[in-house]
């Protein structure tokens, strides 16, 4: 493979994705279970890679309220929802806005079984299914720039200054590619020295420490903010990059690099990035219908076959980080 394949800031973004969840932290042994995603955060900033410490235990009981993540609605009735039946005006806190958006709420929660509800009369009863768990440790931000030159830093640097003030996030790095140069002391001049720094070698799918962060301490009055990014995170992961993309062309595969599977564009002869791939690319070619039936070469066409393959990985990480207390 060579390096026209991480050529774009989207595939190393991919394989920085990978190697975290592989190796975090960068500087220790695991001691908590890892989960890392793509594309997450705030309305004002959103962050190339979000990786969320998590205890073991307080995971699977997460897993207990379902695979999806829970919004800020979902989460005001999940957390406060009583052991035993109880009307919801009884049971939930008064959440600052009609009720009626509570109701619409729990009616979302009970379709995926994250409540139990009943109907007595007129009024509308819930449960819990399971206590809403303690299971954030911690939250990291990796801000990825393979291609970090002095006019790069100097943009990036009032980002990574918002990211080390912004009260939600322990830990802030930014991941560089690793070259056969060292990276120019003036180019980390221009980042916080909160800010720690990685050179990520896309190709092999290793990284080394350039500069350790420091310690940050989110404000107390961010839990619920931090909350909601960590749900997000838990619910996309970094795999779901498929979704705004067009498996179902006849030019789109899978390629191994770092250690990650990426997309590979065969009519392009490179991999792509999610902005070209869409079905305005002129590349674009629908699956023919006979690819899609016959079992060839997984039942439904390739493109649900490489779908099905990334949400197997992702379910087969994620079962190893329950198991590790």
């Amino acid at each position: 493979m060579t390096d026209l394949a991480v050529d774009s800031e989207f595939t190393f973004e991919l394989v920085a994705c990978r190697w975290a969840e592989r190796e975090w932290p960068p500087d220790g042994p695991r001691a908590d279970a890892v989960l890392v995603a793509r594309q997450v955060g705030t309305r004002k900033r959103r962050w190339d890679t979000l990786v969320v410490e998590a205890d073991p235990a307080g995971l699977r009981g997460r897993d207990l309220l379902g695979p999806d993540e829970l919004d800020s609605d979902l989460l005001h009735v999940v957390r406060h929802a009583p052991a035993e039946w109880a009307w919801y005006r009884d049971a939930l806190p008064h959440p600052g806005y009609p009720w009626r958006y509570v109701r619409e709420a729990i009616h979302r929660a009970a379709a995926r079984d994250a409540v139990e509800t009943r109907r007595r009369g007129n009024r509308i009863e819930l449960r819990r299914v399971a206590p809403y768990p303690d299971w954030i440790s911690r939250v990291v931000a990796i801000e990825n720039k393979p291609d970090l030159d002095a006019s790069a830093a100097r943009a990036l640097a009032s980002q990574i200054r918002y990211d080390v003030d912004c009260g939600l996030l322990d830990e802030v790095w930014v991941a560089t590619r690793a070259t056969d140069e060292s990276v120019p002391a003036v180019l980390l001049e221009e980042f916080p020295v909160e800010a720690g720094v990685l050179a990520v070698d896309p190709l092999s799918g290793t990284a080394e420490v350039l500069w350790h962060p420091s310690r940050l301490s989110p404000d107390d009055e961010s839990e619920d903010r931090r909350t909601v990014i960590a749900e997000r995170a838990y619910g996309r992961g970094w795999r779901s990059y498929v979704d705004t993309m067009r498996p179902d062309c006849r030019h789109f595969e899978l390629t191994e690099v770092g250690g990650a599977f990426v997309p590979h564009c065969a009519a392009k002869g490179r991999c792509q990035t999610n902005a070209e791939c869409a079905g305005s690319c002129r590349s674009f070619e629908p699956e023919p219908p006979g690819w899609r039936t016959r079992g060839w070469p997984i039942e439904g066409g390739p493109g649900k076959g490489i779908r099905s393959l990334l949400e197997r990985r992702r379910e087969r990480v994620r079962g190893r980080e329950r198991e590790e207390e």
